[in-house]
């Protein structure tokens, strides 16, 4: 590395560590982050030379690889055409077409869209809209039911419903109540199913609110299609309004286009954000069926859906996310899922009897390893850190959540990428 360019990254380190306060990241005791100058493809080039793997989609986002040029040429062409625009009272193409094109591959009841910013925030809408529903129509209903373990987000609606843990401890004289069922662990599905039976019983259930057969981070865990499609049909055997939290698992994640598409009973609200985009800009979306329209269809003005963000429906993302579903409904993108998949369950064959390995699990492009540890199962298990600095010396982006290493990376990686990352996780385990 040239003098110069040393003396820019020291620069760049100092007015950061100055200056910012990065997500997920304790103010002492952290190594210096990463100076990513460029990303193409797969890669992530740093400041100082190196070109990592990113084989987590920088937190799940990227589903094409980086800086994609038909994405990026979408962008161009909208940016000289309308940046943004308020979105009460106005619209625009990019919005109308983005609605069109997720109406192609959403379940058949999914009828309209809000806008908004991010996974967050789409969960947060999917909420209101539940609750204001049953309020549009004098009944009262105002519990909510969701998962043990769950994570939907860190705006507090969103906490709400996610697990409580050490995330949100001091948030939580500020939640609002929520019942919790036991997540539904193979062999003891019964048991949740019961507990979602018990709860019914009552009249004052809301929603319903889960995050499709995969809780992410949760540590990757994954539940069976069966199990979930039983339960959604007693919550709408009920009348509860049952909102699939797709933010993760939207966009092929799963192998196909969204969890749901696995099940018979479809959800009444979807959240989705992440993938959305191909990971190229923020952008949140809830659709919902015509049921959930039908409550806010009045003349009365209190009963409009009084939510707003600054940016909703931003054309540059809305256009970011037409190129994105162009790609994704190719059919070279699909191959790629189905290619990433069968690698995956090969790689699962191999390792599943491994006895470092409390389990190896698969769902669609999304592969987890559980490394056995003398502690528990969870995000603060003492191997993370060192775990992450084991592949990040390698030049391979993989976050592990506590002791489970997961890959979840773009649908272009190739075949030798992903045998490179699964021959570095062989290596940790023999050497732990």
């Amino acid at each position: 590395m040239m003098e110069t360019e040393s003396i820019t990254l020291t620069n760049n380190l100092s007015k950061d560590k100055a200056h910012i306060w990065h997500p997920f990241t304790p103010l002492i005791g952290s190594g210096d982050p990463l100076v990513i100058q460029s990303a193409k493809g797969v890669y992530l080039h740093t400041e100082d030379g190196r070109k990592i793997i990113d084989a987590v989609s920088s937190w799940w986002v990227n589903t094409h690889g980086h800086s994609n040029e038909h994405i990026a040429e979408a962008l161009s062409k909208q940016a000289r055409e309308l940046e943004h625009v308020i979105f009460a009272g106005f619209t625009h193409p990019p919005a109308i077409q983005l609605a069109e094109n997720l109406l192609k591959i959403l379940p058949e009841n999914q009828s309209k869209f809000f806008f908004s910013d991010n996974g967050s925030t789409s969960v947060e809408v999917a909420l209101k809209m539940a609750i204001q529903y049953w309020h549009n129509q004098g009944i009262k209903k105002e519990k909510v039911i969701a998962f043990e373990g769950g994570y939907h987000g860190d705006t507090f609606g969103a906490m709400s419903v996610g697990g409580r843990s050490s995330f949100f401890q001091a948030f939580d004289p500020y939640l609002f109540d929520v019942a919790f069922i036991p997540f539904p662990e193979k062999g003891k599905e019964e048991k949740t199913i019961d507990a979602l039976k018990t709860l019914l019983k009552s009249e004052d259930v809301a929603a319903f609110i889960f995050e499709p057969l995969l809780q992410g981070s949760a540590g990757m865990r994954m539940y069976s299609p069966e199990v979930l499609d039983e339960l959604i049909y007693l919550a709408q055997q009920k009348d509860v309004i049952c909102i699939a939290d797709e933010v993760l698992t939207g966009f092929g994640r799963t192998g196909k286009y969204f969890a749901n598409d696995y099940l018979k009973n479809k959800a009444d609200i979807f959240c989705l954000s992440k993938g959305l985009t191909g990971g190229t800009m923020a952008l949140g979306v809830t659709s919902c069926s015509e049921k959930i329209i039908d409550a806010f269809r009045e003349e009365d003005p209190k009963k409009t859906f009084f939510h707003s963000h600054s940016f909703t429906a931003n054309p540059l993302a809305c256009a970011a996310a037409n190129a994105s579903f162009e790609i994704l409904t190719s059919e070279t993108c699909q191959n790629n899922i189905q290619r990433v998949e069968k690698r995956h369950l090969g790689i699962k064959k191999k390792l599943e009897h491994h006895p470092k390995l409390k389990d190896i699990r698969v769902c669609g492009t999304v592969i987890a390893f559980e490394i056995l540890t003398e502690e528990e199962t969870s995000y603060f298990n003492k191997s993370r850190n060192a775990i992450y600095n084991f592949f990040l010396e390698k030049d391979i982006l993989l976050r592990p959540l506590g002791n489970v290493i997961y890959i979840l990376a773009p649908y272009i990686i190739t075949n030798e990428e992903l045998d490179r990352i699964y021959s570095s996780i062989e290596e940790l385990l023999e050497s732990i």
